[in-house]
This record gives C-alpha cells, sequence and structure tokens, in this order.
C-alpha cells in the first residue's frame, strides 16, 4: 500500500495525543499527584488535544473530496471507520469538561475524576476503532492480525507516555514509577512488533495467482500482458512495494533508533536527578517520534492487496 503522510501524521500524532489524555484522565482516578499549578494543565491538556486535533485534521488530506468526510460518521453500524470518527468526536465533551474543571479549580473531585475516566475510555475506543479500520480488511493478510490493533493500543500508551514523563518532569513531580511505566510500555511496543513481523514473515502465502485461477496444480501462473496500458489510481494506491533489504534496515532504524534509544534514555533518568533527568526525559520524545513514524510508514509499505494480483504481482 502507497504510505500516505496524512494517514501517517493521524494516527502517530493522534495516537500520542490520546495517550497523553489517557494516562491524564487515569492520573486523576488514582489520585496521582499533578503539579499544583495552573499552566500544568493548560500544556498537558493543550498538548493531547493539539495532537488529537491535529490529526484527525490531517487524515482528511487522503481524502478525494475532503469536504464531505462528514458522511463517514453515518455507517457507525458496519464502518470501523464511521465508528473511530463517532468516538473521536464524543471523546472531545468528557475531555473538554475535565479540563475546564481542572483549569476553573471547580469543586466537584468525583465528577472531574470521573469526567478524567470517560475521557480515557474515550481515547481507548477510538484508538481501538483506528486499529480495526486495518485489523478489519481480509484482503490485506498483513493487516488481518491478532496484533495489529493491540500495537495500536501500546504504542498510543507508549508515546503518550514519552510526553507524559518529561511534562511531569519539567514541573518538578515525575516519580520514578513515571518513568517505569514509560520505559516499560516501550519495551512492551518493542516486544508486540517483533512478534508481528516475525510472524508476517513466516505466513504461508495463500493468496496466489495460481489460487485465483485455479491452474496452481499445473505450475506457476504468469500474465502474458497488463490489463491497462498505464498505471492506474488502484495500481498507484495498493501497488506499493517495499524491498525485504530496505525493510530490515528500516526495522532496526525503528527498534534500535527509535523505540530502543527511547527505553535507553528512560531507563537512564532513573538514575538521575534534576534538570539532567528532564533533559534526558525530553530528549527520548525524539527517538520515540522517529521510531513510531518509521513503524507506521512500514505498516502501510509492507501491505500487500489481493488486488494488486489481477495486474501479475507475486506476494513475496
Amino acid at each position: 500500500m502507497h504510505p500516505a503522510y496524512s494517514v501517517i501524521l493521524f494516527t502517530t500524532a493522534s495516537g500520542a495525543g490520546y495517550g497523553l489524555l489517557a494516562l491524564l484522565g487515569l492520573g486523576a482516578a488514582l489520585d496521582v499527584e499533578f503539579p499544583q499549578t495552573y499552566w500544568f494543565p493548560l500544556v498537558a491538556l493543550g498538548l493531547a488535544l493539539g495532537l488529537i486535533t491535529v490529526g484527525l485534521l490531517s487524515s482528511t488530506f487522503h481524502l478525494g473530496h475532503p469536504e464531505r468526510a462528514w458522511r463517514a460518521f453515518s455507517q457507525w453500524r458496519s464502518s470501523w471507520l464511521s465508528r473511530e470518527g463517532v468516538a473521536a468526536v464524543a471523546t472531545y465533551i468528557p475531555a473538554g469538561l475535565f479540563g475546564l474543571m481542572w483549569l476553573g479549580d471547580w469543586d466537584g473531585t468525583m465528577t472531574w475524576q470521573s469526567l478524567g475516566v470517560l475521557s480515557a475510555i474515550g481515547a481507548a475506543v477510538t484508538v481501538w476503532c483506528t486499529g480495526m479500520i486495518y485489523g478489519s480488511l481480509t484482503t490485506i493478510r498483513q493487516w488481518n492480525h491478532p496484533l495489529v490493533t493491540p500495537v495500536y493500543m501500546v504504542l498510543a500508551v507508549s508515546t503518550g507516555a514519552s510526553l507524559f514523563c518529561p511534562l511531569m518532569a519539567a514541573f518538578g513531580a515525575v516519580q520514578p514509577w513515571h518513568i517505569v511505566m514509560a520505559a516499560g510500555a516501550m519495551g512492551g511496543a518493542i516486544l508486540m512488533k517483533c512478534v508481528y513481523w516475525w510472524s508476517i514473515d513466516r505466513e504461508p502465502r495463500v493468496l496466489t495467482i495460481e489460487a485465483a485461477t485455479g491452474l496452481g496444480r499445473r505450475g506457476v501462473v504468469r500474465q502474458l500482458e497488463a490489463p491497462h496500458t498505464q498505471e492506474n489510481f488502484v495500481q498507484r494506491e495498493m501497488g506499493y512495494s517495499i524491498g525485504r533489504k530496505h525493510a530490515k534496515k528500516l526495522r532496526a532504524v525503528c527498534l534500535v533508533g527509535g523505540f530502543g534509544l527511547a527505553t535507553s534514555l528512560q531507563a537512564l533518568a532513573l538514575l538521575a536527578q534534576g534538570p539532567l533527568q528532564t533533559g534526558l526525559l525530553a530528549a527520548s520524545i525524539a527517538p520515540a517520534a522517529v521510531g513510531v513514524i518509521v513503524e507506521r510508514w512500514l505498516f502501510f509499505a509492507q501491505a500487500q492487496h489481493v488486488v494488486t494480483l489481477f495486474y501479475g504481482k507475486h506476494f513475496a
């Protein structure tokens, strides 16, 4: 599949935003000691909702007619894309009220905590729906995999935690368990991606030209002529491919230079204090971002749609 940069921005930015929002909401419900200053909720919630909004808006850039995006909301009974849109918009309501109560220092701790829980649930449901958009497609074997949606969830938590910890450190309220949580989530993402890549590399290729034509018993089937005289939209969008060597290099960048480096910096931050600790946590944001962007680019680039068999492509 062609890796659309607007969709990559959407899934990475909104994932981090939803992860941060969920951590803030659950933190409120669990009585986590947040900094007692007006600026912390303003910066933290502003960053979370800003990333979510930028991500959601960028997703419309890939549409042929962005002005018709509102029509997607009507198909929530059958479409995961529509469910994602409904969940995303619905999450703004508790998240907005949660932020207003926090910023306004209104009375009603139980109400504020309840809104935090609802915000976290809305964030989780939205990210789950995003993962299911791809995980439910049986026409792409690399996406129709049981780990696709859980990986989306874990990456949202890990990137959100990578933002949560430096924010807490900047306001002098970070605790060791915050850093352990962030490093653990990133470690979980590394493990799940390794298992996922190992699995898709070894799955049998059952969707083949031979199977489609029923001529497999006679040997290898190949096309004599292309169905079109020039490349069309389907070939451009769904016929993208990436070499195995290139993919392996990018996987290494993702795991080592991205997630691995971020986890190492977070682990070092456990041993540091003061400005050095804050600096290490802040520095972990960049490799975490690189890791998730490369991971998402590969997620699309390595996806092989069954329709490309019609154009004579043999799946590797």
